[in-house]
C-alpha cells in the first residue's frame, strides 16, 4: 500500500535530515495496527487455530490487500478467502469457511431489527409471485461443508468439550444478529435456497422455483408464512413498483 505511494509523496515530506525515515516508521505502525484489527475481528478463528498463523496471515493480507474504504468495519471480508491459499494452503480446508462464518457473525452482531410485518394477507393472490420481500438487515445465509456451526456454538458459549470430531457434511445455515445477540439455525435445503434467494431480492415466484428444484416437497405458501412468523419480513414491493407497502393493510 504505502510502498507504491511513497515515491509520489517523498517530495512533500519535510523536517529533519531524513523525513522518509519517519514516514517508514509510520508505515510500519499503520500496517501493524490494521493487521491487529484483522486479528481482533476474527477472534473465533484465532480460538480455532491459534494466534500465530492468523497473525502471520493478517500481516501478509494487509500488505497485499490494503484497505480501500474509509470504514475499517468493512475491511476484512476478503480475509477468509485469503486464508484458504495462505502458506500454499497450509491451513486445514475448514479454516476459511469457519472464518467466513466468523466474519458474518461479527458483522451481524452490530445490526438492529426493523419493525417486522405481521401478515401479507392484503397481497393480491394473483400478483404474489411477483412480490419481493425486504428482510431484516441482520441476516445471512451460509452453506458449509463441515459441521462448523457446532464449533462456532462452542466458541460463543465458552463451553467447548474436551474432544470434538468435526464432521464433513452439508449444512445450510441461517445466521441472525441484532444488537449484540447472535443465533445460528440449520435449515432444510429447500428452505435455505428460498430464503437466500428472497434475501438477494428475487421475486417470491422465482425463489420458490429455485427451492422446488432442490426439494420436491417444498411448499411455497408454508415458506412465506414461516418467513413472516419468524419476524424477518420488513417490507413488500412488486416488480413494477419501487414503493414499499404494495400490499394493503
Amino acid at each position: 500500500m504505502v510502498t507504491s505511494a511513497r515515491p509520489e509523496c517523498e517530495l512533500t515530506l519535510v523536517g529533519g535530515d531524513d523525513p522518509t525515515r519517519r514516514f517508514a516508521i509510520h508505515t510500519r505502525h499503520y500496517g501493524a495496527s490494521v493487521a491487529r484489527a484483522i486479528v481482533e475481528r476474527f477472534a473465533a478463528t484465532v480460538w480455532l487455530v491459534g494466534s500465530e498463523p492468523v497473525v502471520r496471515a493478517a500481516a501478509a493480507f494487509v500488505r497485499e490487500h490494503p484497505p480501500t474504504k474509509p470504514c475499517m468495519a468493512e475491511y476484512g471480508d476478503a480475509f477468509p478467502a485469503y486464508l484458504a491459499s495462505f502458506g500454499d494452503g497450509a491451513l486445514p480446508r475448514y479454516v476459511a469457511p469457519f472464518a467466513t462464518l466468523d466474519w458474518h457473525l461479527g458483522r451481524l452482531a452490530i445490526t438492529a431489527d426493523a419493525p417486522p410485518l405481521t401478515t401479507l394477507a392484503g397481497c393480491d393472490p394473483g400478483r404474489i409471485a411477483d412480490v419481493r420481500l425486504a428482510l431484516q438487515g441482520g441476516i445471512a445465509y451460509v452453506q458449509l461443508a463441515w459441521s462448523l456451526d457446532e464449533l462456532m456454538a462452542f466458541y460463543l458459549s465458552g463451553e467447548a468439550p474436551d474432544s470434538y470430531a468435526l464432521r464433513q457434511e452439508t449444512v445450510w445455515l441461517e445466521l441472525r444478529g441484532s444488537r449484540g445477540e447472535l443465533s445460528m439455525r440449520r435449515l432444510e435445503q429447500g428452505g435455505f435456497v428460498f430464503r437466500r434467494a428472497v434475501a438477494h431480492g428475487a421475486p417470491l415466484g422465482d425463489a420458490a422455483a429455485l427451492a422446488a428444484d432442490v426439494d420436491a416437497s417444498f411448499s411455497p405458501s408454508n415458506a412465506v408464512v414461516q418467513l413472516v412468523a419468524d419476524g424477518l419480513v420488513t417490507g413488500v414491493r412488486d416488480l413494477e413498483s419501487e414503493a414499499d407497502d404494495v400490499c394493503r393493510d
